[in-house]
């Protein structure tokens, strides 16, 4: 184990504006680090950012071999398009064995599922291959923009309890957006509050209701999970 991740005055400016201003922080290898804050607070760019798909000012310094993948916060267009599952693979090159192995892990074993189409499927369907699709090349590094609230993937699963389990079996680092307060406690191993500059980064015993009514500009409701 050890520092996987060291961001140290990172600034993204786009069009003029100032998205991200002097961030700094690390993450450890295994850890969750859970990415709060406001619509408009630079979530989304900052994961961005640090998959290397924006210009910056500052340091990001990945262990070297790291190997990433990104599960995006929406791909509304693929459910429009005529496309199978199996062809949606294809799109990274893997063979067939490769596409059942990686969908069985995710569970979605069933030969049936590599013929329908991608607007099929329902969200819970959907979200499952996109993870499946970010862990193609193995990675150990999983960047998660904003799973949607509320979504059941079978057996009282949800989404967070689903990442908790691909981590401990796949030994992954990630990193989530999201906004559901919920998952400070019972997931997360650190946070960062994030409105354009860091307001807050540490263990998620430091994160009261106060300091998030902060965060979102007005009174939030907060409740602490005690792990088991």
């Amino acid at each position: 184990m050890g520092i996987l991740l060291k961001v140290k005055n990172l600034t993204v400016k786009l069009d003029g504006r100032t998205i991200l201003d002097n961030l700094s922080f690390s993450v450890e290898e295994g850890e969750i680090l859970t990415i709060l804050g406001p619509n408009g607070a630079g979530k989304t760019v900052l994961l961005k950012t640090l998959l290397g798909l924006l210009p910056y000012e500052g340091e990001i310094r990945w262990k070297k071999g790291v190997r990433i993948g990104y599960v995006p916060q929406r791909l509304p267009f693929i459910k429009n398009i005529p496309l199978s599952v199996e062809d949606f693979f294809k799109l990274k090159n893997i063979s067939k064995k490769e596409i059942k192995k990686v969908l069985k892990f995710v569970g979605m074993e069933k030969e049936e599922i590599l013929k329908k189409c991608i607007g099929e499927l329902s969200s819970g369907q959907f979200q499952r291959i996109l993870i499946a699709f970010s862990l193609v090349k193995n990675p150990n590094v999983l960047l998660f923009d904003e799973p949607m609230a509320g979504i059941d993937l079978g057996a009282e699963e949800t989404i967070y309890t689903f990442l908790e389990k691909l981590r401990k079996r796949r030994k992954l680092t990630i990193l989530l957006v999201t906004h559901d307060l919920n998952v400070v406690y019972k997931f997360s191993s650190s946070c960062l509050c994030l409105n354009r500059k860091i307001l807050c980064f540490g263990r998620p015993k430091r994160f009261t209701a106060r300091l998030l009514s902060r965060l979102y500009g007005g009174k939030v409701k907060f409740y602490e999970h005690k792990h088991d």
